[in-house]
């Protein structure tokens, strides 16, 4: 059987509850699950990391003075195009956005990256639609 449909077959689902949580070191924790560093079968050109469903995202918390002082920028392409805004709107406008943002920092990058995102499901709320997946619970 391929390597890559064999490790397909063994993802598990995982569930994290982000209420509470501080964001750096919640992140941390997806992404080594994310890239599949728990397993022994890890090689960081293969995707054969887990799912995780982070529920609670807009209950997650920041040290210090990041609320005011941090900022996410994007750039539109065109001369002048730079903006920025700061983690209180953008917590109030999308707090997923938050989250993948900071995971995508710490994931390799290569190819593998956006395969391995795509295996991120963010829920600013309790409810998820992923119910029908067997996942186990992380404790972090």
């Amino acid at each position: 059987m391929n390597i890559l449909l064999k490790n397909k077959l063994n993802c598990k689902w995982y569930l994290i509850d982000a209420k509470d949580k501080i964001l750096g070191r919640i992140s941390t924790i997806i992404a080594h699950y994310l890239m599949g560093k728990h397993k022994i079968l890890y090689a960081p050109n293969v995707n054969n990391g887990d799912y995780i469903i982070v529920i609670n995202a807009s209950k997650i918390k920041v040290t210090g003075n990041k609320k005011q002082s941090k900022f996410y920028y994007s750039h539109s392409g065109y001369s002048g195009g730079l903006k920025k805004i700061t983690f209180e709107k953008l917590m109030i406008k999308n707090p997923t956005e938050i989250i993948k943002h900071a995971v995508k920092g710490m994931l390799p990058k290569n190819k593998v990256r956006t395969l391995m995102l795509n295996k991120l499901k963010i829920y600013p709320g309790i409810n998820h639609k992923h119910i029908a997946q067997k996942h186990y619970v992380l404790n972090v």
